[in-house]
């Protein structure tokens, strides 16, 4: 799909920049609102790895 080289397609462009860009920012979003939950399923398993050698 070509854009013509128009003020239409200008903001055309944009406006699916501006979706992409959404998108992006929201995936960044889940995998950094992930990290706490990776976070305390390691703590989990340290836990019961340290009463396993104990």
């Amino acid at each position: 799909m070509v854009m013509p080289d128009t003020l239409n397609g200008a903001i055309m462009l944009s406006v699916i920049d501006f979706f992409l860009s959404m998108a992006m920012i929201s995936g960044i979003g889940v995998v950094l609102a992930l990290f706490p939950l990776l976070n305390r399923l390691g703590k989990i398993d340290e836990e019961a790895l340290r009463k396993g050698h104990h």
